[in-house]
């Protein structure tokens, strides 16, 4: 079973190494629950946001759990409580503050894909924020975990049941190192700044109109360029939609392939 996932090259596996932590791994939805209950659920209107909060999957956390920091940098300076009898995930291991879960997964990726570990995507969580790690996942056999640093001391923060503790994402470090970054001055690119200026002033002039209460645009509530894939002088001109432009991801759940995954 080994040598035949490791010859797919697009497969992204997940061996199960703590089989008494219950742990899950979900794809991640579009929404969050705070971007419910903005008013008008406006927050559902930045489609950036929804695809960063769709590129990933979410590992769901198997039990409560609540923690406080007491302010100094001892291991003991973290007071972890779980419900449930052990093993616990969740542990004081590295002090300064960071609560820490070991993940009952060893993750193995393609050849030059690593893995972004990180918080769930737009998640604020009060007084303790998640680091990131980049993981070798190609070759890697070593265990993994997901880590929170508090940021404020004599305070209880809890993760409840299902609650998502965190992210993982593939990276491709050749990408981010054959990139040439640089920076270019618009006024050297006259098509783009065209393009820019009228998409500029499509933007002013819709928000002018809506704190004018003009019936129009506030029945429409927002100008939707960039969601529907287009902008103002595609428009002008009668082009079609960004024909790759993406509105949502579909990612794929976690197989289970049974005993002879483990």
């Amino acid at each position: 079973m080994r040598s035949k996932l490791r010859q797919l090259t697009n497969e992204l596996v997940a061996y199960r190494v703590g089989h008494r932590v219950d742990m899950q791994l979900i794809p991640s939805p579009a929404s969050r629950d705070w971007m419910k209950t903005t008013n008008g659920g406006f927050a559902h209107r930045c489609l950036p946001m929804k695809i960063a909060n769709e590129a990933g999957w979410l590992i769901v956390n198997d039990r409560p759990v609540r923690a406080k920091w007491l302010g100094h940098k001892g291991v003991d300076a973290l007071i972890v409580e779980c419900e449930g009898s052990p093993p616990f995930s969740a542990i004081s291991h590295f002090g300064e503050g960071i609560l820490t879960f070991s993940l009952p997964f060893l993750f193995r990726t393609p050849p030059g894909v690593a893995l972004l570990i990180r918080g769930p995507s737009n998640s604020p969580k009060d007084a303790i924020a998640p680091l990131e790690a980049v993981v070798e996942t190609d070759w890697a056999v070593a265990g993994v975990s997901m880590n929170w640093q508090f940021t404020r001391q004599h305070t209880w923060v809890e993760f409840s049941k299902g609650e998502p503790i965190c992210m993982i994402a593939p990276l491709k470090f050749d990408l981010l190192q054959t990139l040439r970054p640089c920076i270019i001055d618009i006024n050297q690119d006259s098509e783009t700044k065209e393009h820019f200026e009228l998409w500029l002033e499509s933007f002013r002039n819709f928000n002018e109109r809506l704190q004018s209460h003009d019936t129009d645009a506030v029945k429409r509530g927002w100008q939707r360029y960039y969601f529907r894939g287009t902008a103002p002088h595609l428009e002008i001109n009668g082009s079609p939609a960004v024909s790759h432009h993406l509105q949502k991801l579909s990612l794929r759940e976690f197989e289970s392939m049974g005993k002879e995954a483990t």
